[in-house]
């Protein structure tokens, strides 16, 4: 049976996709290591943590002594890196936290990955031939994008943020290990997740929880940043499809062809919690208040999907209609994870 690492497996993406793999991937022992940070959460792996297939490790990825007794230990045959700090304007107040994680701990599981799996540069050790490194990366490190465009894979990297520079090194970590070692890797670069399990500080989960709570939605500067919004099982798909079909050394893209700015997001939600849960007088729409932009903040991401989309046969199931349906329902039949 395969012995899989899924890093930040208690997280928002990495819980979803944890979930998913199981019930998908039978013959596959999955060991999910998180340090249960503000962004972990484990009432999000309720569902599995009875499956005997799955393994929960609390441990910090920029432990390299720790990582590399725990891949002498259980010879993993594939690693799942999600484990990542990401909450951009907590990288603004404290940026060396998000260097530490995001690129010295991407460096130690590269490493300890390369010296299970490798004799040496481009040298497989028996029954690893196969051994595969899948890093979970942002659309931001692509920076911003005019009116008009895609990000692409040859889109040239430039951070605007220290998380997003962060995440641009850890990249950058990746691809040289592939080059210089042979090591079997693939990067996706997503575009914004939303649904289930959700940090409440995120922007979807934020404006529920204050319409909710019948208090002011803080919409950052005049709401025109815009983004692609993707369905975080639809990025659970892409992320399969890429471990496991993959070309190694390639980049794929994963967006939702979704974009919305700010603006029309919280209205759309609004609406639909006029309907599912009305307040005693008017619209959830009063309570938007327009709050001072974030320094550095990106004015508009958007994902050109179609490598994946051609190589891989991936394509999106939901739109955002249908998602941001299924992921209000969730956030109402789960109230206390707004708490």
């Amino acid at each position: 049976m395969k012995k899989i690492l899924i890093t930040g497996g208690a997280g928002f993406i990495g819980s979803n996709f944890v979930a998913w793999f199981l019930e998908n991937h039978p013959e596959t022992e999955l060991y999910n290591l998180d340090l249960l940070t503000y962004a972990g959460n484990p009432a999000n792996l309720k569902e599995v943590e009875n499956n005997k297939r799955y393994h929960f490790i609390k441990g910090d990825i920029a432990d390299g002594e720790f990582i590399r007794s725990l891949f002498d230990k259980h010879l993993f045959d594939g690693v799942i890196h999600f484990a990542a700090e990401s909450h951009v304007d907590n990288s603004i107040a404290n940026p060396e936290v998000f260097v530490r994680t995001n690129v010295l701990g991407t460096f130690h599981l590269l490493h300890a990955a390369y010296s299970t799996w490798n004799d040496g540069p481009f040298k497989k050790k028996p029954g690893f031939e196969h051994a595969r490194f899948l890093h979970v990366s942002t659309d931001e490190v692509y920076g911003t994008l005019g009116e008009t465009g895609l990000f692409s894979e040859e889109t040239p990297y430039a951070p605007n943020s220290p998380y997003s520079a962060s995440k641009a090194g850890s990249d950058m970590l990746v691809r040289s290990y592939f080059h210089t070692y042979g090591l079997n890797v693939v990067t996706t670069n997503c575009s914004n997740n939303y649904g289930p399990h959700q940090h409440k500080e995120k922007l979807i989960p934020t404006i529920i929880r204050k319409a909710l709570s019948n208090e002011p939605i803080p919409i950052y500067g005049d709401g025109k940043n815009i983004r692609d919004w993707l369905y975080v099982l639809d990025h659970c798909h892409g992320i399969n499809l890429a471990f496991t079909k993959g070309k190694s050394g390639e980049t794929y893209n994963i967006g939702g062809r979704n974009e919305r700015n700010n603006n029309q997001i919280v209205s759309v939600i609004c609406e639909i919690l006029d309907k599912k849960v009305p307040r005693d007088s008017g619209s959830y729409k009063q309570l938007i208040t327009y709050v001072q932009d974030r320094p550095g903040h990106d004015k508009r991401y958007a994902i050109d999907a179609t490598k994946i989309e051609k190589e891989l046969g991936w394509a999106a199931l939901e739109n955002f209609e249908s998602g941001i349906e299924k992921t209000i329902h969730w956030y109402l039949e789960n109230r206390e994870v707004l708490l």
